[in-house]
């Protein structure tokens, strides 16, 4: 049980950065950040992509006599530690004042950027390290510790934060006396889990050992080099590329329902704070998707579900859009009504059936296909592409949004708003700039028709795949 324990908290430590970062987009949102910089920002969530590039270094090089997964994990989470109370004397600064001095987005991005690299290289340590912690009877509970405490960290990370950080939810729900912040703020909250991060550390570095016994010796043999070539090896396999291929175009047409509608609802007013809280009533939901779904997935077809989930889950990019344009129709004094949350929880709950049933599919499929003799190394490449599949066009999504909106300067003679200097003219001369067209909807209404394009032109060559006999996926491997 101690192990158990342990491991969850790891988890939980893991997901709070995942969720400080993601809250930062939401705050940038507030203040103004144009569509651009939030692209340059979505780059933070590469690196948990992207970690197959190193997890190989992480498994190979290490200190006998400290342990193998403590080499990495011990230093990894001490850097973290320091680096988020080195952030918090900053932070601050880096968002900008609100008061005409901006967020200072290459340098957040940078930061993080960093900071989200070490978490993905915690991940990689601890994955490695649940195989031998936990006794072979409990070595199932594994996938549960990363799910329950990756959400945990996660929640803390971005839903109570933003929830504590808000002066308005504050004021609301937790103070007598109205103030004009929030309880606490992104570098105090950053002090605080990163004194957390240099305990707990201390406490791991000191007080668990790892199991020698289980230490596996003929795993280790397997240098780096050896790893690399056997990754390259199976990329060149012709239905695995094949299945690379698909997986990272597969998701085109949902990127700017996933990447641009949070952001749109809190430009249009929605409190950033009430946002992050819908994923309250989302927990529940996201526990048991999965447990339903994986009855369907778990045939000898699971692609299947994947190909009958992808055309609703498109239509979703069309109701999002509307969801955006109805937002300010509703808002009033105080606020947005009740229904309009309900309308918002909901569509986000079926949403999450769509996205979820593909999800599950895909991981039943790479399971099912993954040679067993190679063991991690093969599920951990194709689920790596998976997830790039997801990061690459959620970037470009942000990245077009400005440059296809139009907008034109009313109330002064021959001004433009093009560009933020232009837009600064506009101003001066006593104009000010409207949007005309919204680059989110044109985004949204053509991701839907390349989406569906996906859908009819290659969905049944992801199907065919399925009919593929075991040896086509089998690694020919040269010992």
């Amino acid at each position: 049980l101690g192990s158990v324990l342990l491991l969850l908290a790891l988890y939980v430590l893991q997901g709070v950065p995942l969720g400080l970062a993601g809250s930062v987009p939401l705050i940038l949102q507030s203040r103004s950040a144009s569509y651009t910089e939030q692209a340059f920002f979505s780059l933070v969530f590469w690196p948990f992509s992207l970690k197959l590039l190193w997890a190989p270094l992480v498994d190979a090089v290490y200190v006998r006599r400290f342990g193998r997964r403590k080499s990495w994990l011990v230093p990894t989470q001490y850097v973290l530690g320091l680096f988020m109370i080195g952030l918090s004397r900053r932070v601050d600064a880096l968002l900008g004042d609100g008061q005409g001095r901006g967020p200072d987005v290459v340098a957040l991005t940078a930061t993080f950027f960093l900071f989200e690299f070490l978490a993905a290289t915690q991940d990689i340590a601890v994955d490695g390290w649940a195989l031998t912690m936990l006794s072979r009877e409990n070595v199932g509970y594994a996938s549960t510790c990363n799910s329950v405490g990756q959400t945990a960290g996660y929640f803390l990370g971005n839903v109570l934060f933003l929830a504590l950080e808000s002066p308005s939810f504050c004021n609301k729900y937790l103070r007598f006396q109205p103030q004009p912040r929030g309880i606490v703020t992104l570098s105090d909250f950053l002090f605080f889990w990163g004194a957390v991060f240099l305990i707990t550390t201390t406490l791991v570095a000191l007080l668990k050992k790892e199991n020698k016994e289980l230490t596996p010796t003929k795993e280790e043999t397997k240098g780096i080099t050896d790893t690399y070539k056997l990754l390259f090896s199976i990329i060149k396999m012709p239905a695995v590329l094949t299945f690379c291929l698909l997986i990272l175009t597969a998701k085109v047409g949902f990127s700017a329902a996933d990447a641009v509608t949070g952001l749109k609802l809190v430009e249009e007013g929605v409190p950033k704070e009430h946002l992050a809280l819908l994923a309250v009533p989302m927990v529940p939901v996201q526990i048991i998707l999965p447990l339903i779904i994986s009855k369907y997935t778990a045939g000898p077809q699971p692609l299947n579900t994947f190909y009958k989930a992808m055309p609703f889950r498109l239509l979703f990019g069309l109701e999002f859009a509307f969801l955006v344009w109805w937002t300010p129709k509703v808002k009033h004094e105080g606020g947005f009504p009740v229904y309009y949350y309900v309308v918002v929880l909901l569509s986000y709950a079926l949403h999450q059936v769509t996205l979820y049933s593909m999800y599950v599919a895909i991981m039943a499929f790479n399971a099912k296909v993954s040679d067993p003799l190679i063991g991690g190394t093969y599920m951990t490449l194709l689920n790596t592409v998976s997830n790039l599949g997801g990061n690459w066009p959620s970037t470009v999504a942000l990245w077009l949004v400005d440059p296809l909106t139009v907008k034109e300067c009313v109330g002064a003679q021959e001004q433009a708003c093009g560009t933020a200097a232009a837009a600064e003219l506009c101003t001066k001369a006593g104009g000010s700039c409207v949007t005309t067209l919204d680059g989110y909807y044109v985004e949204s209404v053509v991701c839907v028709i390349l989406g569906f394009a996906w859908w009819f032109l290659f969905g049944p060559k992801l199907k065919k795949l399925q009919d593929e006999g075991q040896s086509s996926w089998k690694c020919k491997r040269t010992n």
